[in-house]
């Protein structure tokens, strides 16, 4: 099921032969719901208003010490379920666990792999089993701590556990902060594609503590400042001029401004997602511009080749000369996005990939109906819409650009 890590924390050694990690406390002064201090209200970042409840998405220093303190202000109560992945092991799951267990949650930690394979129905089922094993309730809560990928397996293990238990995530990379661990949206991956299994379970509390990017590597970061430098092409053209005149200060946390950018772009996504929770209207589709060619390079390399944010990147360019090819953007927007990226060390294009693959790929789009794609387009710097008239010429020449030469 899980990864079996003994001697890295002391006194939390693997139990037996059970490859869980595990580790229980109980506290039974603490029960119930209770009114604590939390969080300093200046880390609040946004509050997300969902059909689920409204939860808060909370960033800055030093916010796991709190985090027990805020699940109990969010009014949960039972036993914490832990699922942490091993990238982030030795940087803060104990601490992590502490601080939910001084706040009276008796706490069990599953360890997983790290990596895009963790997402599929398999692991799910083992994670189902280690639930099932140690009794796990429908009052209980599940905490995600990692990048976007446990947060979509713990989310949707939680979302479809005993018809659906509490989580909160607690996203370890600046992606998971800034996209993935709001929203609601948790998935699985079939091998036919990404994202196709899944299901819309709001957290209860979203904390992102900027010190645990302290060990990130620079790839991952500029992984995830892609997901942020999307939401100032969509709809920020400020942020997006941030993005361009502080790069070198934002890219390394150098200091308090890329918290305060990594707030907006949360706040830009819980407007967003409060607006239309489930996608049904025309805000939400917006956040997965360079998303339907991005999925598509994803699963065509077995998801071993780029990191998400990386794919991310290549088919923002994919869509962006889509955009120009429809007469909605100039080179100009193309050159400067380009740009853009590349400062953040982040890659335009994909060599060497096959176009036909791709294009078909992308059919297995989930903004698809119909067999129609709805593909997001600019429409200038900080203006986005959609469409669902795009020829297949238009799309296979975007595609080619990308893999046959830097355009």
């Amino acid at each position: 099921v899980g990864i079996g890590i003994s001697g890295l924390i002391p006194g939390r050694s693997n139990p037996g032969n059970n490859p869980d990690l595990t580790k229980s406390r109980q506290n039974s002064q603490v029960q119930g719901s209770l009114s604590v201090a939390g969080a300093p209200e200046s880390n609040l970042a946004a509050v997300v208003h969902t059909s689920q409840g409204d939860y808060r998405a909370l960033v800055g220093r030093g916010l796991i010490a709190h985090l027990g303190d805020e699940a109990r202000n969010a009014g949960l109560r039972g036993k914490a379920f832990l699922i942490a992945d091993e990238a982030v092991f030795r940087v803060c799951v104990r601490e992590v666990q502490e601080s939910m267990e001084a706040a009276g949650f008796e706490t069990h930690v599953l360890v997983l792999q790290s990596g895009e394979t963790t997402k599929n129905l398999d692991k799910i089922r083992d994670i189902y089993a280690w639930l099932a094993r140690l009794r796990a309730e429908r009052q209980d809560v599940v905490l995600a701590v990692g990048g976007g990928v446990m947060g979509d397996a713990a989310g949707f293990a939680a979302a479809t556990y005993r018809r659906g238990v509490p989580f909160i995530q607690v996203p370890t990379t600046l992606a998971s902060m800034v996209d993935a661990s709001l929203g609601g949206k948790v998935a699985v991956n079939l091998p036919e594609g990404k994202n196709l299994v899944g299901a819309f379970h709001q957290p209860k509390l979203v904390l992102s503590d900027i010190d645990t990017l302290k060990t990130l590597p620079d790839r991952e970061m500029a992984a995830g400042w892609a997901e942020a430098i999307k939401h100032g092409l969509i709809m920020d053209p400020e942020l997006l001029s941030t993005f361009e005149m502080e790069a070198d200060r934002l890219f390394g946390l150098k200091d308090d401004l890329a918290v305060d950018v990594i707030r907006r772009s949360v706040a830009i996504k819980a407007e967003v997602v409060s607006a239309d929770e489930f996608e049904t209207g025309d805000t939400r589709v917006l956040l997965n511009y360079g998303h339907t060619i991005g999925h598509a390079l994803e699963s065509v390399s077995d998801y071993g080749q780029f990191l998400h944010g990386e794919a991310v990147s290549i088919g923002m360019m994919g869509a962006a000369r889509i955009c120009r090819d429809l007469g909605l953007i100039t080179d100009e927007l193309i050159d400067r996005q380009r740009a853009l990226l590349e400062r953040y060390k982040l890659p335009t294009s994909a060599p060497g990939m096959d176009v036909n693959a791709v294009l078909e790929a992308t059919k297995s789009d989930k903004k698809s109906a119909d067999g129609v794609i709805r593909w997001v387009v600019l429409e200038g710097s900080g203006k986005s819409s959609t469409r669902n008239d795009v020829p297949d010429d238009i799309v296979r020449s975007a595609i080619a650009s990308l893999v046959g030469c830097r355009n």
